[in-house]
């Protein structure tokens, strides 16, 4: 578990132990814009154990995607920090970050993000080649995992919304990422496939012990995960494990 202190009102402070996945502190993003400087996230503080899964809402324009983003090192804070398995993201540079990514992370977006010219196989091959490791069985093995054993050598193009996402899950799981970091992963999807693809990723989780950390409009999906982290104008203002008042 991890060890909670508060440190003024409003805010929660966790501090980082053995099994913690994140830790973000004082996590501060600020933009230039016609009035000055807006505040995207203002001084955002919490952990994730591994093994987690937590679920980050709010409504459009609180800050959840571009926090989401700063957890991964895709973008860079105005002020704060982020240790992401125990590295310190913002003293690697743009390379380093994207090795840490390599190791230890999987993604799934709302839109699939597959390449169009690959097939269904040579897409979840994709990570497990640039990371030197013997691809095609592990690439199979899990595509027949997530019910597309049949459809290795389809392109995207011929693929349903369900199975492109499939595609993406296999492609996440495939490398076996400490954290999978998902962006509305059923935002595309109508109800039934979404909660199809809901049930497929805890069922992973289980099997795999992966921290999941979901960014999501869905309450049913939000409801899935063990914690909430609500985010509004761009500060966390609760923490289902952890009221912040």
């Amino acid at each position: 578990m991890t060890a909670t202190t508060r440190s003024q009102p409003g805010s929660v402070r966790t501090e980082p132990t053995a099994r913690t996945a994140i830790a973000v502190r004082s996590l501060t993003k600020r933009v230039a814009d016609s009035s000055g400087e807006l505040a995207i996230l203002d001084a955002v503080d919490f952990t994730v154990d591994f093994g987690e899964t937590v679920a980050i809402t709010g409504s459009s324009g609180s800050g959840k995607s571009t926090l989401l983003g700063l957890l991964a090192g895709l973008d860079v804070p105005t002020s704060g920090s982020v240790q992401l398995a125990g590295e310190d993201l913002y003293a690697l540079d743009e390379d380093q970050r994207a090795q840490l990514r390599a190791r230890h992370v999987g993604f799934v977006f709302q839109s699939f993000q597959l390449l169009p010219h690959l097939t269904a196989l040579e897409n979840v091959m994709l990570p497990l080649e640039l990371a030197g490791r013997d691809a095609r069985a592990a690439a199979t093995a899990m595509l027949e995992r997530v019910g597309l054993g049949e459809r290795l050598r389809h392109y995207p193009k011929t693929l349903s919304g369900g199975e492109q996402q499939r595609v993406s899950l296999a492609r996440a799981f495939v490398v076996e990422p400490a954290l999978l970091f998902a962006d509305e992963p059923t935002g595309s999807l109508d109800s039934a496939t979404g909660d199809a693809i809901i049930d497929l990723m805890f069922e992973l989780h289980r099997e795999r012990g992966t921290t999941l950390l979901l960014v999501t409009h869905d309450a049913k999906l939000a409801q899935r995960c063990a914690r909430q982290l609500v985010v509004a104008g761009g500060r966390l203002v609760r923490d289902s494990a952890a009221e912040v008042s």
